[in-house]
């Protein structure tokens, strides 16, 4: 099944939808407006149940087939939130909000799936029920984790969870995805460095902690080339050195960096944790100071299921002429919540030549809504069969 006729006669509706979420971006939790938006159009559509405020602010769509035989619920999910970013894209649509901006497609995404149950709830072709989920603060917020901890999966009975992302520089409407671990689990780290501060003038009469914390910048990288597999996957990265002086001539007293660990697997992560605390304490040590160390627990790898991941790829194949094998991505999505709560698969649909996410000149790309809409309409009919 191609491309569905339907959406392409609404794509001007759904364009006009996304272009408003654009113009209105929230951040994390305080999704109000958009998730009121989402609930008055799902009433719209003649959603058999709209559920608000799961996880804090999510919105939850039912939709039911013509027929129930079957009693199975496949779960559709899409992010709400925006990003804390000053939009410089020019756009008649661009930002309204100082400072706030969709730099990450959550606008096409949630417009997407708004397509989609539009359609669905338009021709109920399927035996069961869909779940389309609008989730909020995925950018930091965890609010996947949230929406699981008030027991979303089980209040809906939902059986199968499946999830798409925009991706730009691949090739507009097309599809690509990848069983197993996709996107990395992100955990963030801080480490103070306390020595013994002083004047510049007389160093032996202190315990730098600058040159500590510049060993330590250093020894940090030994755990992906040292302690790592070389065939698995880690990236260590220090995104910030502050002393505690701005002085010239003074001998900071301490010295706080900080920074992210990606990786793939449970084992790696583990051992990421274990070496980042022993090195610290270890370099403090042979320097003479001493390591205070915070480890801030991110969102969890994200891993794709194998039979589910077989299926959606079928299904793009199918909208799109074919889906590809999408590359490994050491960026984090709480997507990966869900995928612990029940089998299901993530995507990503090619957004063209555009600036990447997460950056001021970015924009979804409209053209790329017919084909991620089909997707997920094509996703429940054929997992749902209608009898």
């Amino acid at each position: 099944m191609p491309i569905k006729n339907r959406f392409a006669e609404l794509l001007p509706e759904i364009t006009e939808w996304r272009h408003h979420l654009h113009a209105n971006p929230e951040l994390l939790y305080d999704t109000h407006q958009t998730s009121a938006f989402v609930a008055d159009k799902l009433q719209a559509f003649g959603c058999d149940e709209v559920v608000t405020g799961i996880g804090r602010t999510g919105v939850v769509g039912l939709i039911k087939g013509r027929s129930d035989r079957s009693g199975r619920v496949i779960g559709l999910r899409a992010d709400m939130d925006a990003l804390p970013i000053e939009e410089r894209t020019g756009l008649p649509y661009a930002s309204a909000t100082p400072g706030k901006m969709h730099a990450c497609g959550h606008d096409g995404h949630t417009a997407m799936l708004l397509g989609a149950a539009r359609y669905l709830a338009e021709t109920r072709n399927f035996d069961g029920t869909v779940a389309v989920i609008f989730q909020p603060a995925e950018e930091g917020g965890g609010g996947g984790r949230e929406m699981c901890a008030d027991g979303m999966m089980e209040q809906f009975g939902i059986e199968e969870v499946y999830g798409m992302h925009n991706w730009p520089g691949q090739p507009l409407g097309s599809f690509a995805i990848r069983p197993g671990p996709f996107f990395a689990a992100t955990d963030q780290f801080v480490i103070t460095i306390v020595g013994r501060g002083g004047h510049a003038a007389k160093p032996h009469e202190t315990t730098d902690p600058t040159v500590t914390a510049s060993h330590l910048v250093l020894a940090l990288q030994t755990i992906a080339s040292r302690n790592a597999d070389p065939v698995d996957q880690v990236v260590v990265s220090v995104t910030s050195f502050e002393t505690s002086s701005t002085a010239f001539n003074v001998i900071p007293s301490s010295v706080t960096i900080k920074g992210t660990i990606r990786t793939l697997t449970k084992p790696m992560r583990t051992l990421a944790e274990e070496r980042l605390k022993a090195i610290a304490e270890g370099v403090a040590t042979t320097y003479g100071a001493r390591a205070e160390i915070e480890w801030r627990p991110g969102y969890p790898s994200m891993v794709n299921h194998a039979a589910q991941t077989e299926f959606a790829a079928e299904v793009a194949a199918e909208v799109a002429g074919e889906c590809v094998e999408a590359p490994l991505v050491m960026g984090g999505e709480d997507f990966a919540y869900m995928l612990e709560e029940r089998p299901g698969a993530y995507i990503l649909v090619g957004n063209g030549d555009t600036a990447p996410v997460h950056h001021p000149e970015y924009n979804f790309n409209d053209e790329a809504i017919p084909a991620g809409c089909s997707w997920w309409a094509e996703i429940v009919e054929r997992r749902l069969p209608a009898a």
